[in-house]
């Protein structure tokens, strides 16, 4: 990089990186696990500086799929621990745990397509335009998946409330 390009990217950085890191950890609840997805979102878009139109929308779009890459791994570990049957001597259940659960984890369980509009809409809180120019998608597909990502919750919201009464 040039000096220029150089000193872009460290104001860039020192603008930005808190912000993001904070959105990883309200994803991740995780410090660590934030700042390292926050600074792996910083390093690919240094791999491809001149290329990045938008560094701040590229920066998000790359730490929602490292959070989604995360939340994989997270489940994956879930269900081998449930598996080895020392999922509850691990972890003791608060009263009401069964019935509360976060959005985070209902996002989480979105299709991919609903959840990465979620993550870029209300926790990045990017707009529709931007959204649909960094997914290279058409503005009404974006607020079409936002309207169903709101059903997709209501309906999920909804069953669980049917449970606990």
């Amino acid at each position: 990089m040039s000096p220029s390009k150089d000193r872009a990217a460290a104001e860039l950085f020192a603008a930005l990186y808190a912000d993001l890191a904070g959105w990883c950890r309200r994803l991740v609840d995780d410090d660590g696990t934030a700042h390292e997805i926050a600074s792996e979102a910083f390093a690919r878009l240094w791999l491809r500086w001149s290329d990045v139109e938008e560094p701040r929308g590229f920066l998000y779009v790359t730490a929602a799929n490292l959070v989604r890459d995360h939340w994989r791994k997270t489940d994956r570990e879930r269900r081998a621990l449930r598996r080895a049957g020392t999922e509850a001597g691990l972890a003791p259940r608060e009263p009401g745990a069964e019935t509360s659960v976060p959005v985070r984890l209902i996002v989480q369980s979105m299709p991919e397509k609903l959840r990465t509009v979620v993550l870029l809409y209300y926790f990045a809180d990017l707009p529709v335009r931007d959204i649909a120019s960094l997914t290279k998608r058409k503005e009404g597909t974006i607020r079409g998946d936002l309207h169903a990502a709101r059903e997709y919750l209501r309906a999920v919201l909804g069953e669980r409330c049917d449970h606990t009464h």
